[in-house]
């Protein structure tokens, strides 16, 4: 051995360098060439190629190579790929469970076959390293294929009281493309529906190579089809009218977008969206641990992930010593191609992508902030250093909006009360972790941060079992777990729904209404036939625990079958509807903090006085709607029963344990919604209003609501009930009015987070339309009735589902055994 090389060995054992290890893209390349490097759509089982469409080339953003190029699809595409999946949908949704089963199994096998194949195409692709589509990517997608070919086994008994939905449009992002993909189509396909995917325009490459391996497994055509297409495409998969369900993720920007073009229609929608996940460090927690940790959280695929750790809270304590470690510790990340399974950090997706990342960095700069890059070795392209950001803000753009770049900043907090407002300080809520040896101090941070996942010691973890999705405004639905189910499935009494939602006008919707004096000739005072007139009876509104004047001083008559005038109540404005939402948002989280057991005791005791005044509203019943006594007694007797049913649930569904793959315990915890609004249909008052409060109510949930517009005396005779049953203040609030102005000012008010409505079909569409400004969770009924003394569709479990957000916790284990 020469001197020359002797020296290198030499100089490698003192430097410790990498070489490169580079990953051949010879079998990437074979099947490209198979394809001649030009693809279609795949519609019914096959590969179709219509002439005269404009095409997109499929280029690599660690080199710009360009790998193949692909259509851009039309309206004809897509009615094509509709109908394949419609007429598919009246097979594959009546084929025994097993045998979905049996089809999703074997799309699993094959994946597995082809592991290596899908991992560099991915690779390629994206611009990630093959080392994250080898070792995480492609055993999610294995994983959740197998997890849900489990689930259409068992959907006859899990999932009895539902039924598959229809055809659903998925539209997926770039940062995972075959991974994301999965988790919609795993769940929608085990559930008896089938799909029209649109993949994102710039990674098309990985589910059209999953469409050759669905037709390989032998999946039956129409069952998955994929139109390739630019982001309007993806819109108009959405709204077209043969579509029942979609399943979006994305920006929250697009997101919006999709939920209003969706309003009124009929159609179910789920959103996963963007984020801006706090880690919490505190100075118990393991420092060098926690500093790996966060190189995962924020680093992993050039931080561009929606649950990406890109704001670090750390205690005073140990700011300068993590930030330190932290600096050191970025200096020893290798950022490079793609395929070198050597290096920590890919290419950023495109130029436009970047330059975004620069202009974030470049700004806070400007604004004073400290920026920390690790860049000497940064090839030339595409591609991004890991950067630091310290000296910031809360209110910094930095801080508040979403990079998706490999950028992360650094808060300090003192205790961990402060840290929770500053975790929460966000108008997302899709992740978080806490670090921390102290398991107590973990688990309570934990349970406080509003997010749908949020990991202990670790971050970026996922699994099939456990759903994962966002409060707020990274969106609503969840991917993964028996949660995740529930977006694809529908309540089997409930029939499909298809509004053309376009003759609704959202701008006139709930105007404002002044009550005028009455008429006597058309609205006379009614009388008992005495000499002596009856006793005024004007219902206030029920808003912190107390009975109160509407600010306006404006009231309604209500009256009875024979149009005479039997009652007034208050007519609520939008300073009402304020009082009430601050109200409720200050007595929400110590009613979420009550055990389940003292919210049951609350509502046994509800019923209880009920039925001690149950005459009483059998005859208020007579009196103000149109129906028998024998009729007013079962409404009265169905309402005691309601509130003993959902007290019984109040210590019951407060979440279970994931069987994951994780070496530790991963909790499903049924949070609270928060404030929710709720407006009821004027069918079966009393016991309609008393079927939408107790389950929201028994959760944890404080909410608005507005009674029956025609028949709201049942309702409103609950106050004293309330008043003598414990009822916090607070929880309960009740507006009386026009049910469509209080519902607008309800779904426009930014801290109200969810909206029922149960009215007309443009009242459905003005609270999907509107919900968008904040990403409210919304349950519509599109002016369809209910019959709310059916077991089902009165009490049925989705109003359990409704009232709650899923979180999952994961609590690592590993001090005993290796993981």
């Amino acid at each position: 051995m020469s001197d020359n090389k002797e020296s290198k060995v030499s100089q490698l054992f003192k430097n410790l360098e990498y070489g490169p290890a580079p990953e051949s893209p010879k079998i990437a390349y074979e099947w490209l060439d198979s394809h001649e490097r030009k693809f279609g759509h795949f519609i019914n089982g096959k590969w179709v190629n219509p002439e005269g469409r404009k095409t997109v080339e499929c280029k690599s953003p660690a080199t710009g190579e360009v790998l193949a190029s692909t259509i851009q699809g039309t309206v004809d595409d897509l009615n094509e790929g509709v109908q394949a999946a419609r007429t598919a949908y009246n097979s594959w949704s009546k084929l025994p469970c097993h045998v979905r089963a049996r089809y999703i199994y074997s799309i699993a096998r094959h994946v597995q076959k082809h592991m290596r194949l899908i991992s560099v195409v991915e690779s390629l692709d994206n611009g990630k390293p093959i080392r994250e589509t080898r070792d995480f990517d492609i055993p999610t997608v294995a994983r959740h294929l197998y997890h849900h070919a489990g689930w259409a086994e068992l959907m006859e008994t899990e999932m009895k009281e539902w039924t598959s939905i229809g055809v659903v449009g998925a539209i997926v992002p770039w940062n995972f493309p075959l991974m994301l993909l999965c988790w919609k189509v795993c769940p929608a396909l085990a559930m008896g529906n089938t799909v029209v995917l649109k993949p994102a325009s710039f990674t098309r490459l990985s589910a059209l190579l999953f469409a050759d391996i669905c037709a390989e497994a032998g999946l039956p055509p129409g069952v998955f089809n994929i139109l390739t297409g630019d982001g309007r495409f993806g819109s108009a998969i959405a709204v077209h009218h043969d579509v029942d369900k979609v399943g979006f993720t994305g920006s929250t920007e697009v997101g919006k977008i999709l939920r209003r073009v969706t309003a009124g229609t009929g159609k179910k929608i789920s959103l996963e969206l963007g984020g801006k996940s706090p880690v919490v460090v505190f100075d118990s927690a393991d420092l060098d641990s926690a500093v790996e940790g966060i190189v995962m959280a924020i680093w992993f695929n050039q931080g561009q992930v929606c649950s990406a750790g890109s704001r670090l809270l750390v205690q005073e304590t140990v700011h300068d010593k993590l930030v330190n470690k932290l600096k050191e510790r970025m200096k020893h990340l290798r950022v490079g191609n793609s395929l070198d399974k050597c290096v920590d950090m890919g290419a950023i997706i495109d130029e436009g992508q970047r330059k975004s990342v620069e202009q974030f960095v470049e700004e806070a700069r400007a604004e004073g902030a400290e920026i920390y890059q690790a860049s000497e070795c940064i090839p030339d392209g595409c591609f991004y250093p890991p950067t630091l950001v310290t000296n910031v803000s809360t209110t910094s753009k930095i801080v508040i909006e979403e990079v998706f770049g490999p950028v992360l900043v650094v808060l300090p907090f003192r205790t961990a009360k402060e840290a929770i407002n500053l975790a929460n300080n966000t108008l997302y809520g899709l992740g978080g972790s806490v670090w921390s040896e102290h398991i107590g101090l973990a688990m309570e941070v934990a349970s406080n941060i509003k997010a749908g996942s949020v990991w202990i010691n670790n971050h970026n973890v996922f699994d099939a079992a456990a759903g994962f999705g966002g409060y707020k405004e990274s969106g609503y639905g969840r991917d993964g777990g028996k949660e995740g189910l529930y977006e694809y499935v529908k309540p089997k009494w409930c029939a499909s729904v298809r509004i053309d939602a376009s003759k609704f006008d959202v701008n006139a919707f709930g105007p404002a209404k002044f009550p005028a004096v009455s008429n006597p000739n058309t609205a006379p005072l009614a009388s008992d036939g005495q000499n002596t007139p009856k006793i005024d009876r004007t219902y206030k509104l029920y808003i912190g625990g107390k009975q109160k004047r509407p600010d306006a001083n404006y009231s309604r008559p209500i009256t009875d079958p024979k149009g005479q005038i039997i009652a007034q109540v208050g007519e609520s404005n939008r300073k009402d509807v304020r009082d009430a939402v601050d109200i409720a948002c200050k007595t929400l989280p110590g009613w979420q903090k009550r055990s389940g057991h003292n919210r049951a005791q609350i509502t046994y005791y509800i019923a209880e006085n009920l039925e001690q005044r149950k005459e009483e509203f059998i005859k208020t019943l007579v009196e103000s709607c149109a129906c028998s006594r024998e009729d007013a007694v079962k409404e009265v007797e169905e309402s005691i029963h309601r509130l003993f049913h959902w007290a019984a649930y109040a210590d019951k569904y407060g979440g279970n344990v994931q069987e994951t793959q994780h070496y530790g315990t991963v909790l499903r915890l049924h949070d609270s919604v928060g404030v929710v609004g709720i407006a009821c249909p004027d069918e079966s008052p009393l016991l309609s209003f008393i079927s939408l409060f107790a389950p929201a109510f028994i959760r944890g949930n404080t909410m608005l609501i507005i009674p029956s517009e025609k028949y709201p005396l049942p309702a409103l005779q609950l106050y004293q009930i309330f008043e003598t049953s414990d009822v916090p203040a607070g929880t309960i609030n009740v507006l009386t009015g026009s049910r469509d102005h209080m519902t607008r000012i309800l779904t426009e008010h930014q801290n109200v987070n969810a909206m029922w409505y149960f009215g007309s079909q443009e009242g459905s569409k003005f609270v999907e339309h509107t919900s968008a400004v904040n990403i409210k969770r919304t349950w519509v009924n599109y002016g369809q009735p209910r019959d709310w003394f059916d077991r089902q569709q009165g009490y049925g479990e989705e109003f359990l589902i409704r009232s709650v957000e899923v979180k999952n916790v994961w609590i690592p284990m590993g001090h005993i055994f290796a993981n």
